[in-house]
């Protein structure tokens, strides 16, 4: 009764609880790189340099509007970079977590097949 009581964890509530980890797992990563909020500010000045309005002649002007586009160009390249990095970041945790999902469920059978490699005779390191 034991076992059957420990079966019956492993695949309900323990595959529930390792799910939600995982899940968990992937919404701080996607807190921590904060997708949305990227795509949103894509374009926007880099740490605001230059946001304020320029009064002047037109060659002040000229400059003001070029520095700021250099700074949304830049903004632009780092959001994107930091984008990319975390797309990939969350799709190697979901994969990874699908890995560990699958691997608890069979982790109760690997002693009953191991048993029984065992009695068959078959040495790990002798093919």
């Amino acid at each position: 009764m034991f076992i059957v009581g420990l079966l019956r964890w492993w695949y309900t509530i323990g595959w529930q609880q390792r799910a939600r980890m995982t899940m968990t797992r992937l919404e701080s990563t996607m807190d921590y790189f904060s997708i949305g909020l990227l795509l949103r500010t894509m374009f926007a000045l880099f740490r605001q340099d230059g946001a304020g309005s320029v009064d002047g002649p037109l060659s002040v002007k000229v400059q003001a509007w070029a520095g700021r586009m250099i700074s949304r160009v830049i903004g632009a390249m780092i959001r994107s970079t930091v984008l990319v990095m975390g797309l990939v970041t969350i799709t190697l945790q979901a994969l990874l977590g699908v890995c560990v999902l699958a691997v608890w469920a069979i982790v109760p059978v690997l002693p009953i097949t191991g048993f029984v490699l065992m009695t068959a005779g078959w040495i790990p390191w002798q093919f």
